[in-house]
């Protein structure tokens, strides 16, 4: 029980400091949205999950979130003094737009 509210605790930290961060560093071509954080057990890796508006701007923004994951891991543990920071990846959040798509097919029968 322990772990899982430290997990979830260093889930919400990371997801805060990655929006605060990709907000700083973004270009704004695009507006990216830190949707949630997975971790790995033993918090050793962190996947941070994205939403992007245009769609047409997804993969060049999770490219550049994945060229700039060195540079949060730093901002991060600067941000959050974490005496052991887990791996950062960065990849699209696709439950979203899978809900709203079996949402779209369930109106139109």
């Amino acid at each position: 029980m322990h772990n899982e509210k430290k997990s979830s605790r260093l889930a919400k930290e990371i997801a805060r400091e990655a929006a605060r961060f990709l907000e700083t560093e973004s270009n704004h071509n695009s507006l990216i949205t830190v949707m949630r954080v997975e971790l790995a057990p033993k918090n050793q890796r962190a996947t941070v999950l994205l939403s992007v508006l245009p769609e047409t701007e997804e993969e060049k923004a999770l490219e550049f979130a994945n060229r700039r994951a060195g540079a949060f891991r730093k901002f991060l543990g600067q941000a959050a003094r974490m005496r052991r920071l887990p791996e950062i990846s960065f990849a699209l959040d696709r439950g979203e737009k899978n809900r709203q798509r079996i949402e779209e097919l369930s109106h139109t029968q």
